[in-house]
């Protein structure tokens, strides 16, 4: 399968396939490492008009998934433990977030082509590298829907330019580098031993501490904005709550954000006093145990630290909204090793030749086949992404049909067949044939198709039976004509838009609706147009 997807975007096979281990140490793989190996490289996309640079693609054996993360522990579900994964990595060429919403949809649109992919909400994920003139790269995790993608990439971005502001203004405080970043922690527990507040009552009831950490020469950075309606100080929660697993709300607090409670000022006052403020420090609160709090003051200095140097490399996780927090430091290349249990596997090219044979046409051939029948291009891209287009060229093949017919049957009609929870997966190519011949041998009007259809998935009958049971069979125009035209205008409302082509369609919905298959509604529609002709001229 990963050859076959390989071949589809022009990449050139590896010879030998060599399978590596990545280190994940998480628990979300038991074993502590993933299997992974480089398929295909060197390969590109058509997209805007222009060459999508793919630099490879790999498969490799799927994670658990996280469901709960509290304090030291996390909860996986290993229902997708070990399920074969493709990924495509394509270059760093994606100037705009709409233009990396097109990408992942073409991505996605180029494995599900092939028909040997899952589909669904989960089935494809994305992770989206971004990084803007000065900064560094930095990972989304995870991104589950190309939509996501637009907020999450425009968000991500101006948060990287406004950290590299926060370095600009830490480097104006002489704070030039990692090393002149000064760290103190303090215990302040007997401090906050009757300040009201249930943070922190809860946590030096269960035996943890509250501990002050000054920064020198950082007053007022944590209140600088990075992403929309969040600040400095959310970056340092984030590295806090994952790394120090203090993770009870509001986790960090700094000197200018904290709750109201009685005696604030004095407790403030005190603080400061304790950990000797200076007039440009900043000192922030931490509650917990006693270890994590001295772990989540260590993590305070180490991002301030980052920040003078601008935008830490981090794989940072997708929420809802379009944000994203921290998950973890971005891995280096170390993370990779040859797997020794493993040997390697050798591509021959008479494999390679036999996995060509199977390829089907390219999603954007298709796409200029469908556009020039005048399909609408998302009729065309659902198609292809849902396995219809498999059905709609086997159709049109074999029976002739009119494409465009064919396209916006099984491409819109069906979809509204689906979400009435008619199983219209029961018609494969097979099924939609037969319905298609019956139509274009004139046995079979064209507005019958989606009600024989219909009936065939319903109650399994094939088509013959279905318009049997519908008592759809065209009949000769001299067997229907006399109950044409007899029809009145009664029900019809002349106050709107009254004009000759609406008296047409009017009476050519009673006489298909009276009809009932025996005649279709084109010819139908030709002898009412002509009569009401007639009878103006008369």
């Amino acid at each position: 399968m990963g050859i076959e997807l390989c071949l589809t975007m022009n990449m050139d096979i590896i010879d030998e396939i060599h399978i590596a281990r990545k280190q994940y140490l998480d628990g979300s793989i038991p074993t502590g490492f993933q299997r992974t190996a480089i398929v295909g490289v060197n390969g590109w996309l058509p997209f805007k008009g222009r060459k999508l640079t793919v630099t490879h693609v790999s498969i490799e054996e799927d994670s658990c998934r996280e469901v709960k993360d509290k304090g030291h522990q996390i909860i996986w579900r290993t229902d997708r433990l070990g399920m074969p994964l493709t990924e495509t990595v394509t270059g760093p060429e994606l100037v705009t977030p709409y233009e990396v919403k097109d990408a992942i949809l073409l991505c996605g649109m180029v494995a599900r082509s092939t028909g040997r992919v899952r589909t669904g909400i989960g089935a494809s994920r994305q992770d989206v590298n971004v990084s803007v003139r000065g900064g560094e790269r930095c990972e989304i995790k995870g991104v589950p829907r190309a939509g996501f993608a637009v907020k999450l990439v425009h968000n991500e971005g101006l948060r990287q330019h406004n950290l590299l502001k926060i370095r600009e203004e830490l480097r104006q405080r002489g704070l030039f580098q990692p090393t002149t970043i000064k760290m103190n922690a303090y215990d302040i527990s007997d401090i906050f031993t009757d300040v009201d507040l249930g943070f922190t009552q809860r946590a030096l009831q269960a035996g943890g501490k509250v501990y002050a950490v000054k920064i020198d020469g950082v007053a007022g950075i944590a209140q600088y904005p990075t992403q929309p309606d969040t600040t400095f100080l959310d970056e340092l929660r984030g590295r806090v709550r994952v790394i120090a697993c203090l993770d009870e709300a509001p986790i960090v607090l700094s000197s200018a954000q904290m709750p109201e409670f009685a005696n604030k000022h004095r407790v403030l006052e005190r603080i400061r006093k304790r950990v000797r403020l200076g007039e440009n420090d900043d000192f922030f609160i931490v509650f917990g145990p006693e270890g994590d709090c001295r772990t989540a003051a260590e993590e305070i200095r180490l991002r301030f630290c980052d920040a003078t140097v601008g935008v830490p490399k981090e794989t940072r996780q997708a929420l809802v909204g379009g944000f994203t927090t921290f998950e973890r430091i971005l891995p280096g290349p170390d993370r990779m090793y040859p797997d020794t249990d493993s040997p390697p596997t050798r591509v021959t090219p008479e494999r390679v030749a036999e996995a060509k044979g199977r390829l089907k046409t390219a999603p954007w051939d298709r796409i200029e086949r469908y556009m020039s029948w005048r399909v609408p291009e998302e009729t065309a891209h659902y198609l292809i992404r849902r396995g219809g287009a498999d059905i709609v060229d086997a159709v049109v093949e074999k029976t002739g049909v009119d494409g465009l017919f064919a396209a916006i049957t099984i491409g819109q009609r069906v979809k509204a067949l689906k979400r009435a929870g008619v199983p219209v997966q029961r018609l494969g190519a097979a099924e939609w044939t037969q319905i298609f011949d019956r139509f274009t041998d004139g046995r079979m009007p064209r507005e019958a198709v989606p009600a024989v259809a219909q009936r065939m998935a319903q109650d399994g009958l094939d088509a013959d039976a279905a318009c049997a049971a519908l008592g759809i069979a065209l009949r000769g125009r001299d067997q229907w004509l006399g109950s044409v035209d007899g029809l009145t205008m009664e029900g019809y409302d002349s106050a709107r838009a009254d004009c000759d082509e609406k008296r047409v369609r009017f009476l050519a919905g009673k006489a298909v609706r009276m009809l009932k298959g025996k005649a279709a509604a084109s010819e139908v529609a030709a002898f009412i147009r002509t009569k009401l002709n007639a009878e103006v001229t008369k």
